[in-house]
């Protein structure tokens, strides 16, 4: 949906604050290790990392998998994802000779070619070369309907902060004088041409506890930052305030939104005045005004005017009937205990319902009309695998995207008018041969009798018996789902080796809807760990695989995750990668952007110290246990989870001397690399550690 910016729409952990940290307690004897960058941490990391080079890196069979996972990233037979900007569709393009990357454009009937003839726009190599930088892509924010200027946001070196620079689509030069936002966390935003909203740091008291943006104001061309207009000032315990302009035609609006945590936000209605009205619907109300229409998704059942709706659905207003106080709803979808709402798009004439069905997509046409809106098929809709729908130009078309994808099927792109067949425009290479797997769905049973799903690509010719080498990967946090994909590294890596992989949808993600989120937060944390140990029981039980082959994977929240796998369920795997992981949870929400996931942790300084602490790896480790062999893997300019969780569990770990090794990144941010040869050298180690391990 494009009538709001990312930054009022934002969710799960894709954004993050650079909080100043409060100083660790006396007690820990590893604090020293939260100093990011100095340089008796650095030395620190230097020398693990040499060790784990020593170790992982120096074989052939990893220099050839480096290799292999390199070209797949840098193949120029990869599907350009593009957006429609004007009448140019434009794609970011990394490659061999592109490391940092180039934003480049052409026309739709040039990308329907094989070959299509790109224009380069931007290269942000040659750019890094001439300003002596390491910029990395955050992304362009183009002004409509004219889309000559544009607000492109640059990253040093792949952190969170990063700077936001006017730039000219006609000239492909940055505007001299134009706007400028320093580094930091937060965004520019456009108004008009001469206008923009900046939610930024203003300066000391600026800024949230999570590092975030607390002020928004309204700046006008050619004047200071300093001087620009305050339009609403957060408090400090607040989370994230930002502000947008919808220029769709017919429904101008300005929006201000005020998130004071995850799925809890407050949204207003900015007038010409500068008057807020606030949209009267529970904060944790998902809520998306476009056009005449308001979209809303409850998460949890609410009642209005004697009508109960269910956490989870998808309901539709009108805009202005609402404003005004009426409560006449519609039902788009409504979940059912396995069935969840994936997403929707809508086109000029027309709602993409995208719903998961046990983790598998299903797609339908909703379309508005005087009699309500009626439901059709979608038209060549896949049977099979993960789908995405987009829309291409919701004001000028009925058009979307459609990405199609699955474990060991190359992902497709096609483009579909509503209604006909989708003409499929790319697809990507075969990466790895898979014609010896297959994919299966199984459903393991969790301490509390719950059925939680998991999906499983195992060879054809598994001989069950306990001993294929298998990879497990999980998540299950911020309602984000996990999905069925293609990854040219995983096949590479695992699949195409004999190994097995599995990808488990437990408590604590989205397949399920809010209901499964909500069902591991704060105390109930538990849960999500018991139904990823069920998985791995029920592996076992099916004769996949045994512990000493049983490997398991996960980053960030899914860090933490493997975090408790390591320090509750040692004795059920053979090697863990835990990778840019929360692992300290009496310091998590005063490291970085930790006090933005108090409302699905916790907050430590309080009572809930007492359900935290049974799942904080860092206070759960045990000495005298034994423990399997362990990667740990972050990144130093990782200003959202602080590299200090994973340094310091190594060195309590390395302290015990246990089987632990450790590798951090200098650059790449959250995601751990900032271009393909950092991303294939992290995968890398990653694969090898854990098959080295798991075939021993």
């Amino acid at each position: 949906m494009h009538a709001l910016s990312n930054a009022i729409l934002f969710a799960g952990l894709a954004v993050a604050g650079t909080a100043a940290a409060q100083s660790a307690p006396a007690t820990d004897p590893y604090a020293w290790l939260e100093d990011v960058s100095g340089e008796k941490s650095l030395d620190w990391v230097r020398a693990r990392n040499a060790r784990a080079e020593a170790e992982i890196a120096g074989s052939p069979a990893f220099k050839t998998l480096e290799g292999q996972i390199r070209a797949i990233l840098d193949s120029d037979a990869k599907i350009p994802g593009v957006e429609k900007i004007g009448d140019y569709y434009y794609n970011f393009w990394k490659d061999k000779q592109h490391e940092r990357g180039i934003w480049r454009r052409t026309t739709l009937a040039e990308y329907r070619k094989t070959e299509p003839q790109w224009e380069t726009v931007l290269d942000l190599d040659a750019l890094n070369k001439a300003e002596n930088a390491k910029w990395v892509w955050h992304g362009a924010n183009c002004l409509r309907p004219k889309y000559q200027r544009c607000l492109i946001a640059l990253s040093p070196g792949g952190s969170d902060a990063d700077v936001t620079r006017e730039f000219d689509l006609v000239t492909k030069q940055f505007v001299e004088g134009g706007f400028f936002r320093p580094e930091a966390k937060g965004g520019l935003g456009w108004i008009d041409e001469n206008t923009v909203y900046v939610f930024t740091d203003f300066g000391p008291g600026s800024l949230t506890s999570s590092g975030y943006p607390r002020i928004v104001k309204e700046w006008k061309r050619g004047t200071p930052l300093a001087d620009a207009k305050v339009v609403y000032e957060g408090k400090p315990d607040d989370m994230y305030i930002a502000a947008s302009h919808d220029p769709t035609p017919g429904y101008q609006r300005d929006w201000v939104a005020r998130t004071l945590a995850f799925y809890n936000d407050e949204l207003y209605l900015r007038g010409e005045g500068g008057q807020l009205t606030r949209l009267d619907v529970p904060n944790s109300m998902q809520k998306k005004p476009y056009r005449q229409w308001l979209f809303l998704e409850p998460r949890e059942d609410w009642t209005v005017s004697g009508t109960t709706y269910p956490a989870g659905s998808l309901l539709v207003a009108n805009f202005d009937a609402f404003m005004a106080g009426k409560r006449d709803i519609t039902v788009l979808f409504k979940p059912t205990a396995n069935t969840s709402l994936a997403g929707y798009a809508m086109t000029k004439d027309h709602l993409i319902l995208n719903v998961m069905e046990d983790v598998k997509s299903r797609l339908t046409v909703l379309t508005p009309g005087k009699d309500g809106w009626t439901r059709s098929d979608f038209v060549g809709a896949p049977a099979m695998g993960t789908v995405a729908v987009t829309e291409v130009d919701p004001d000028e078309s009925n058009a979307v995207w459609l990405t199609a994808t699955d474990f060991l099927a190359p992902t497709t792109l096609s483009i579909a008018e509503v209604g006909s067949t989708p003409e499929v425009l790319k697809s990507n290479p075969v990466f790895f041969d898979g014609s010896k797997d297959v994919i299966e769905q199984h459903f393991a049973t969790s301490k509390d009798g719950t059925k939680v799903p998991y999906f499983l690509v195992r060879p054809k010719a598994l001989k069950f018996d306990g001993k294929a080498p298998t990879l497990l990967y999980g998540y299950g946090g911020f309602e984000i789902s996990l999905t069925p994909s293609y990854s040219g590294a995983i096949g590479k890596g695992w699949l195409e080796k004999g190994g097995v992989y599995v990808l488990a949808n437990i408590r604590g993600g989205g397949e399920y809807g809010p209901r499964w989120h909500q069902a591991a937060l704060k105390a109930n944390r538990h849960k999500a760990y018991e139904d990823f140990a069920a998985i791995a029981d029920d592996l076992v039980a099916r004769r996949i695989t045994s512990p000493k082959h049983l490997g398991t994977m996960g980053g960030s929240n899914g860090g933490l995750l493997m975090g408790n796998m390591l320090t509750q369920y040692p004795e059920k795997f053979g090697a863990i990668v835990v990778q840019v992981p929360l692992l300290d949870m009496q310091r998590y929400s005063h490291l970085l952007a930790g006090a933005s996931w108090m409302a699905e942790y916790g907050n430590p300084d309080t009572d809930d110290w007492s359900f935290i602490k049974t799942f904080s790896p860092y206070h759960l480790f045990d000495a005298k246990k034994t423990y399997p062999p362990t990667l740990f893997t972050t990144s130093t300019k990782d200003d959202r989870v602080h590299p200090a969780h994973a340094r310091k569990m190594m060195a309590k770990m390395e302290a015990a001397g246990k089987d632990v090794r450790y590798y951090e990144n200098i650059e790449g941010g959250h995601g751990g690399a900032a271009n393909n040869a950092q991303a294939a050298h992290m995968s890398a180690l990653a694969y090898t550690f854990l098959w080295n391990q798991l075939t021993k």
